[in-house]
């Protein structure tokens, strides 16, 4: 049945609610939002990368839109999960950093994690926050995650199954995904044991060891992979509920490191790349013998999954009633022996220390985000549309035909993704208070960064990104009404958190 679409008002605001109420209950398209882990602006064919081949990824592009100003809500994993799930800018969020919750205990040993899942996961997300996937459960989608949560420990509430979702399978904690062969799983409120012995994340070679030799790198790769144990459970999943509208988030560790990835991979791209130094482990996580090999081969795999999934779309009949986002949490990594700046991977921003992930400035939070839905988005399409993670809860509410029952911070882009006129946001605000506590504001072309907040800073830079996408040249001191605007911005939109961790004492917090 065909999507029944008219669009009752277009409010350019930043507190703007869904611009209309879309799909009729009985026409509601799946929805599927994959969410990749430190995968840069650049790392996709479709967005410029000519090392890494990614066929699926550039196909679902080409039969949709592809956006060239998307943003992220943070410039690192839970902050940005949080803000995806609840709409709320990092000035509001509950989530603004990687709070590990160290006050438990060992949360860092590897070990007492395994034998106490009290230690594992993240600061839980409150028990009525209002997520999509709440939202989409209460309008009778069935709901889903699978891959990595990092939004509340076990036992809390902020598990998945009580954050909106029927079910969750994969890592309840982003520092177990520091392996890809973790001893074990979550599926909804038990654990799944794998078959895989214990090696502790970043472990380095053992001592002797020719690093030269593959055989060296034999005890980092264990018997099960849990990219592959997840793909099949969601695969799983979508069989299930082909006769019902469902959601699916799949929120992969990909290309998070360690650098693990199947053999035919890498050797695909040993091939290609040819030979290469290895990795010692001397900038964390695991050694590699051909580290720009294995990124690559990570992301090639996840990409040859996309394919799968869409292949089991089409064989099921509901492809061309399924709406599929692909984004990434945040831009590339500069550790743990991937090699940025050689593949590109953010684009035409620097992926360094201080301007990657981590950090505000473009390279951090600039994100790819693509679009497929067939006979609903045109082909072949490219945004400059500015958008950002605060968007897809009043988005999928839109495509939904719901409601949402709280106000949201967001602005609706589905007249972007159908073809219609677009309310823009007047400005985006973000804030982190991690590596050294940061703020930037974006208005029209201009962009301001304040960093090192915490040694007392409070001086801004300012950037025009139509002339200076790179943010090389500071011209704050030229214009000090942009930067008076800034900061009535800040006023506006920061709340001191709840957590002291995320606090600015330079502001009197």
């Amino acid at each position: 049945m065909n999507l029944k679409i008219s669009f009752i008002s277009l409010i350019p605001a930043v507190m703007a609610p869904a611009t209309a109420i879309v799909a009729q209950p009985e026409s509601r398209p799946n929805i599927i939002f994959i969410l990749a882990d430190d995968l840069g602006y650049g790392d996709l064919g479709s967005y410029g990368q000519k090392k890494i081949e990614t066929p699926n990824l550039d196909s679902l592009a080409a039969m949709g839109v592809r956006f060239t100003r998307f943003y992220t809500g943070s410039p690192v994993c839970a902050p940005a999960r949080a803000i995806l799930l609840t709409g709320q800018h990092s000035g509001q969020s509950q989530v603004r950093g990687n709070d590990e919750w160290g006050e438990r205990g060992l949360v860092w040993n590897y070990r007492a994690m395994i034998a106490d899942s009290t230690l594992e996961g993240q600061r839980p997300l409150a028990a009525d926050t209002y997520t999509i996937g709440t939202m989409l459960r209460q309008a009778g989608y069935k709901t889903a995650v699978i891959g990595k949560w990092g939004l509340g420990a076990p036992h809390t509430e902020g598990v998945p199954n009580r954050q909106g979702f029927d079910y969750f399978f994969g890592y309840n904690c982003q520092r177990q995904a520091h392996t890809y062969f973790p001893v074990h799983l979550w599926e909804n409120d038990h654990k799944v044991n794998l078959q895989n012995d214990t090696i502790a994340p970043h472990t380095r070679l053992k001592p002797g060891s020719d690093p030269y030799l593959e055989a060296s790198y034999a005890p980092f790769w264990l018997k099960t992979y849990a990219p592959d144990i997840m793909f099949g459970r969601m695969t799983r999943f979508v069989k299930d509920n082909s006769n019902n509208p469902f959601f699916l988030y799949w929120a992969t560790p990909v290309p998070h490191v360690p650098l693990q990835a199947p053999k035919r991979w890498i050797d695909h791209y040993v091939r290609k790349f040819g030979n290469e130094e290895p990795y010692s482990g001397n900038k964390d996580y695991f050694p590699h013998r051909y580290p720009r090999a294995a990124y690559a081969a990570m992301i090639s795999h996840f990409d040859e999954q996309v394919g799968m999934l869409v292949r089991q779309l089409k064989e099921l009949g509901i492809y061309e009633n399924t709406l599929i986002i692909f984004g990434s949490d945040n831009g590339p990594s500069w550790n743990g022996g991937t090699d940025s700046a050689w593949f590109g991977s953010a684009g035409p921003f620097c992926s360094d220390q201080g301007r990657g992930k981590g950090f505000l400035f473009e390279g951090g939070i600039r994100v790819p985000l693509i679009a497929s839905w067939p006979g609903k988005i045109g082909e072949g399409r490219v945004s400059n549309h500015v958008a950002s993670f605060v968007d897809l809860l009043p988005t999928l509410a839109e495509v939904a035909g719901i409601a949402p029952k709280e106000k949201m911070q967001g602005v609706s882009f589905l007249p972007t993704l159908v073809g219609m006129p677009q309310p823009e946001h007047p400005y985006l605000y973000w804030e982190f208070p991690e590596n050294g506590g940061q703020m930037a504001v974006m208005t029209g072309k201009w962009k301001a960064i304040r960093t090192n907040m915490h040694q007392g800073n409070l001086t801004w830079q300012l950037f025009h990104l139509g002339t200076d996408s790179l943010e090389a040249n500071d011209v704050a001191s030229q214009h000090p009404e942009i930067v008076r605007q800034v900061e009535d911005i800040v006023k506006k939109e920061h709340l001191p958190s709840g957590n002291p961790n995320w606090r600015y004492k330079v502001l009197g917090e």
